[in-house]
This record gives structure tokens, sequence and C-alpha cells, in this order.
């Protein structure tokens, strides 16, 4: 008798592959040696066999644990084996069989939750940074009040599938093993309706529009999720839960920059150059800011805890103004004279193109 192989050489993946990829590794040499896909092959069957007993050792902790440490020698004298009951095994065949026989196996008669629910909510810069109140109107599935929910008339209960005898599976021989494969008389529920509701036409649940108000907290932003328990699709096992997803609208004065708001505003070349006190928007209203002697265009100025607050309540952010020194595009003619006697007593040349002018002359004839 040979000697059996690596179990991670089997599934060629590393030893410290995590369990996602043993899955994956498993899932796809499941698929090409499967014996539905390779009949009358005892090599693919074998193959199958070989990984399948991999996957249920790796798959779980602690058999993974002992085979690192022992090896092989780990299962002598009480092999693993090859159990097919185990949950991970039944997830995944379920999904196996699902590609060949067009659906995986479903457990009848499971009461389900209810789906989730995602709804976008548009709100402006300002509500964003300190919260508001909006109501909304999502479209859901909720209990069909004429059969509570039974999906039968006058709310008469489903009977039990005869085909799967309320299992919502039928099993049967394939190859080496049993498989199960979801009831096609039932779909799967275990159950018939044999006088369906006409309001909800046997599904139990009718689609409405729920209005309700969302408190939107504080410091909040685009991509932000705010989660509604029990506000989602009606299930048998409960509802689902609403995700309102932000959307915040650009503002025309501010952008936001963390929990800190940015803001530009321009000054004049006097204001600059001599100082001055400016008034400048902020979330709270117009405040007074001075301007420093000689302050240059671009430079940022930090107005503390004038920005936006954390979601978390750790605070508030800052305010950024950033000043631009605007540059006149028109001059009367004492505002020309008095530039130019200042050039003069700084040392500037203003007459850039005049001189330019004069050289080429000078150099060319």
């Amino acid at each position: 008798m040979s000697a059996k192989r690596d179990y991670y050489e089997v599934l060629e993946v590393e030893r410290t592959a995590d369990e996602e990829t043993i899955k994956k590794a498993f899932r796809k040499l499941a698929l090409k040696y499967h014996p539905d896909r390779n009949p009358n092959d005892k090599l693919a069957e074998g193959k199958f066999r070989e990984c399948s007993e991999a996957y249920q050792v790796l798959s779980d902790a602690a058999q993974r644990a002992r085979y690192d440490r022992f090896g092989h020698a780990a299962f002598e004298g009480g092999n693993a084996g090859f159990d097919f009951s185990s949950s991970g095994f039944e997830d995944i065949f379920g999904d196996l069989f699902g590609e060949f026989f067009g659906g995986g196996a479903r457990r009848g008669n499971r009461r389900r939750r209810g789906e989730d629910l995602s709804y976008t909510l548009t709100i402006g810069f300002e509500e964003a940074a300190f919260g508001c109140n909006r109501e909304i109107s999502v479209p859901r599935a909720v209990q069909c009040n004429e059969c509570s929910g039974t999906g039968g008339k006058g709310g008469a209960q489903p009977t039990k599938c005869g085909t799967c005898r309320g299992a919502g599976q039928v099993r049967f021989q394939q190859g080496f093993f049993s498989i199960a494969k979801t009831c096609g008389q039932c779909n799967g529920r275990g159950s018939i309706i044999k006088d369906p509701c006409a309001t909800c036409s046997g599904a139990g649940r009718v689609r409405k529009d729920h209005t309700l108000d969302v408190k939107v907290p504080a410091g909040v932003d685009t991509g932000t999720r705010l989660k509604l328990r029990g506000e989602g699709e009606a299930g048998s096992a409960g509802s689902g839960d609403l995700f309102v997803v932000i959307n915040v609208e650009e503002h025309d004065v501010f952008r936001r920059d963390g929990n800190d708001v940015v803001c530009d505003v321009r000054i004049g070349f006097p204001q600059a150059s001599l100082g001055a006190e400016i008034e400048v928007p902020t979330l709270d209203g117009p405040v007074k800011l001075k301007i420093k002697e000689g302050t240059q265009s671009g430079s940022v100025f930090r107005l503390r805890g004038k920005g936006v607050p954390d979601l978390h309540g750790y605070g508030r952010g800052d305010q950024l103004t950033r000043v631009f020194v605007e540059t006149p595009r028109k001059l009367n003619a004492r505002q020309r004279e008095l530039l130019e006697e200042f050039a003069q007593i700084a040392g500037e040349e203003v007459q850039v193109s005049r001189g330019f002018f004069d050289k080429v002359r000078e150099k060319f004839g």
C-alpha cells in the first residue's frame, strides 16, 4: 500500500494557507475530479477521495493542528475518515452539487430572517455637520395581514410536502455516496400551500411603502451607513435591517477634510501688505479674522473648533481658511501712479516690456 501524500500537497496549497484558500482549492479539485464529470474513471475517483479527505482534516482547526504536529500518524487507529454530515461539507457540497443539478441542497422548514435593505439618503453639508431628522419612504416586503403570513387562504397553515416528507430535500445515490437535492415539489420549503391567499398569492408577504423617521447624527459623511434594526424585509424568523447610506451634497463655500473644514477667501494687495481684519464665513456664521502684515497668497489661518463635530463624540475639527491675494485687473491713473512710485522706492522694475524692446533695438539696430 502506497504512503499517503501530504494533505497540503494534495490540495496544492501552502502550509500557511488560510481557511478560505483551502476551501477554494478543494472546490476546484472536487469539481475537476468529481465522478459525474469522470464516469467510470477510477483514477479520478481516487483523486476525489484523496482531496476530500485532505479537506476534511485541513478545514477543521483542531484536526489541522494535530496533523501539522504529527502528520498522518495523528489519525492512525482512528482515521479521520470521510464524514459528509459535518456542516462544512454540507455547505461546500451543497454549492458543488448545485452546479451539477441546477441548485444546491436547501434545508426544509428552516425559519429565515428577512433580507436587509439599503437606502441612499442625500443631505446638505450643514445637515451632515450638525445632524438632522429626515423622513424616508422605503418599499419593503411585510407580512400579509389577510393570511397572517401563512400564505394560505384565511390563514390556513401549509401542509407537509408528500414528496420530501417535510425535509425540503430528496436523496438519491450518486456514485459512492448519497446526494441531497432540493425537492422540486415544494422548492425546498418542506411544505405546500394547497389554497393560496389571494392577496399575497401564497407568498405570505406583500410589498408596501414604509415611512419612518431617520435621525442622522452630527459628523456623518458620504458613505456613512446608519443601521436601523428590524426595518428591513419581513421574514419568518424576524425582519432584516435597513442600512441608510449617507450622500452629502457639495457646498458652495466649504469642503471637508476629515473633521476639518476648508474655506478659501480672497483679499486685496493692501490688506495682505498692511494687515487687516476681515470677516470670513464659518459653519456657525461669520467671524472676524485678523490678517497679519505681509501675508502671502496661499497662507492658511486655523480657526479652532469651527470644523465638523466628530461622529463618535471626540470634539470638533477646525476650519482652515486659505487666503489668496487678488491682483487688480484695472487701475485708474492715481492708482497706477502710486504703484509706480511704490515700485521705484522698492527698487523694482515695472516697465519690463519697454526695457526688453529697448535692449533688442540696441543689439540689432
